[in-house]
């Protein structure tokens, strides 16, 4: 087995250094999902129709928050409460559980997204699945309500799970008076709860890979059309088809680049004892879906109006001020 060396405290400068990434995270991860959120919720506060695409943005990015707050707490429990040397409190045990689910959540809305965008974008030759395309179009504030139902109802179940868990290896505890099989008892607990809720988001993940491999599919069908009758580079569809793509495929490759820190980190946390591994996790954990709201954001045209919007407010303010200054170090004719 692959042995790691115990990293059980570390220094002031790392935790330092880790803290300030932390909080860098936390700052950039709310900023741009809180954008996100914002500028969908003000179109709700003016009665303006919410397309299904910003529907889903919205609760997406206020999932986001949520899963930023729960990092961010993961990051601090860490840092100064969690010991490596002692069994995983309740309290540490509890936030990473809730990251699970709330990034379960996030799964599923991303995968409603990926659907939309495979409705909408997707062309299809079987009546069938034209027939699906269009359900799907049509349905999306039901789809949604169905993956925060089915969501709700994998909380309540691992929840249920872990607290029962939990429970169970407290009475055990106090019942067995040896250290070495309590802290294996608690291990076993906590390993059972997290696979529990990692196999919970495998179908929404299968759903996704559906969707985005016929997404796929449909590009490179849509490529060979227009290689065959013009070579115009300005197609619209193949534009949308390039920007739905780009989107899921960087979610995807970030799914996987988190959910394999995740899987690493607990191995990291209960067997080798190894802090600053876990910590490297959690940045990790805290970076992907800020650069996922990132990329959302270059691709959806009302948020990038909405940046633009922004930056040329900025732009003027700054411009006026410099003018402000100038006028007032200009002598005076009288």
């Amino acid at each position: 087995m692959l042995a790691l060396t115990p990293v059980i405290t570390v220094s002031y400068e790392v935790k330092s250094a880790f803290l300030f990434l932390s909080i860098l995270e936390f700052t950039v991860g709310v900023l741009a999902n809180a954008f996100i959120f914002l500028v969908n919720f003000w179109d709700v506060v003016r009665k303006q129709p919410l397309s299904n695409c910003d529907l889903i943005l919205l609760s997406l990015s206020l999932t986001r928050l949520f899963l930023h707050g729960l990092l961010f707490l993961d990051a601090l429990q860490l840092t100064y409460f969690q010991r490596m040397k002692d069994p995983l409190s309740l309290s540490y045990q509890t936030i990473i559980m809730l990251w699970m689910i709330t990034n379960q959540v996030g799964l599923w809305l991303t995968t409603c997204l990926s659907l939309l965008y495979c409705s909408k974008i997707a062309r299809f030759s079987h009546t069938l699945l034209h027939c699906v395309a269009s359900w799907v179009s049509r349905k999306v504030p039901q789809m949604l309500l169905g993956a925060m139902l089915f969501s709700c109802i994998c909380t309540a179940i691992c929840l249920g799970d872990f607290f029962s868990r939990s429970g169970f290896t407290f009475t055990t505890m106090l019942f067995v008076n040896n250290t070495e099989f309590n802290l294996q008892i608690a291990k076993l607990s906590f390993y059972h709860s997290f696979i529990f809720c990692t196999l919970a988001s495998i179908p929404s993940l299968l759903f996704f890979l559906i969707s985005s491999g016929v997404l796929i599919v449909s590009l490179g069908r849509h490529m060979r059309t227009m290689r065959a009758k013009t070579k115009d580079s300005h197609d619209p569809s193949l534009e949308a088809h390039i920007k739905a793509l780009r989107s899921l495929v960087s979610f995807l490759c970030l799914y996987v680049v988190s959910f394999c820190a995740a899987l690493v980190s607990v191995p990291l946390l209960m067997l080798w004892h190894n802090k600053i591994g876990v910590m490297i996790c959690v940045g990790i954990l805290a970076a992907c879906p800020s650069i996922h709201a990132a990329i959302l954001i270059s691709g959806n045209a009302k948020l990038r109006r909405a940046v633009e919007t922004i930056l040329l407010w900025v732009q003027n303010s700054l411009k006026i001020g410099a003018d402000h200054k100038a006028d007032a170090r200009t002598p005076g004719l009288c």
